[in-house]
């Protein structure tokens, strides 16, 4: 599910975008009249849309996009003329007057990409720190040692284990470590 904030400085606009994209299939996470309450939202947040008009009561779309943390997107609604600014920006834009499909498909199209980068940021192998290899060495050592095993069936024996116990690779070295040391 992709966060989305609206964010218009009227809250019955608001309101009626947050209904337009709820009957459109999508979750809405917030409404918000002021750039400040949609950043401290988004703060508590990984990534999302945040839906804004040109102009709030406290500051400019360019001011909300510039304190959005990193896994946001917007999307500014604005009439033609003053969009012209926000090209080249990164920052989506529909022009003013909206038409409610060419919201949906804005909307849909920003939140699948948001739904890949996360895809790919999980399939991204951890990065492991000197204490965490050095603990799976360990164990691939102890075990070519006593079993006869080698460096690769040893590797192969902690990600089955590790499969099999619902545990990652460290946590299961580390186990195969405080067992053989007995």
């Amino acid at each position: 599910m992709t966060n989305i904030i609206v964010v218009l400085p009227k809250l019955d606009d608001a309101k009626g975008i947050k209904n337009v994209l709820v009957r459109g299939g999508f979750q809405v996470t917030g409404v918000c009249t002021t750039g400040a309450q949609a950043i401290s939202l988004a703060d508590g947040l990984n990534d999302g849309i945040v839906i804004c008009s040109y102009k709030l009561m406290d500051m400019v779309y360019s001011d909300i996009y510039e304190c959005l943390p990193a896994g946001f997107e917007m999307l500014l609604m604005a009439s033609a003329h003053l969009l012209s600014e926000c090209e080249g920006s990164g920052i989506v834009c529909l022009s003013m007057p909206l038409k409610v499909g060419d919201l949906l498909s804005t909307v849909g199209m920003m939140a699948e990409g948001i739904e890949r980068r996360r895809r790919k940021a999980k399939m991204k192998p951890k990065v492991r720190n000197a204490e965490e290899e050095a603990a799976i060495k360990e164990a691939k050592e102890l075990l070519m040692g006593r079993n006869h095993l080698s460096e690769e069936e040893a590797h192969r024996y902690l990600q089955k284990c590790s499969m099999d116990s619902g545990t990652n690779m460290v946590e299961t070295a580390f186990m195969v470590l405080s067992m053989m040391k007995m």
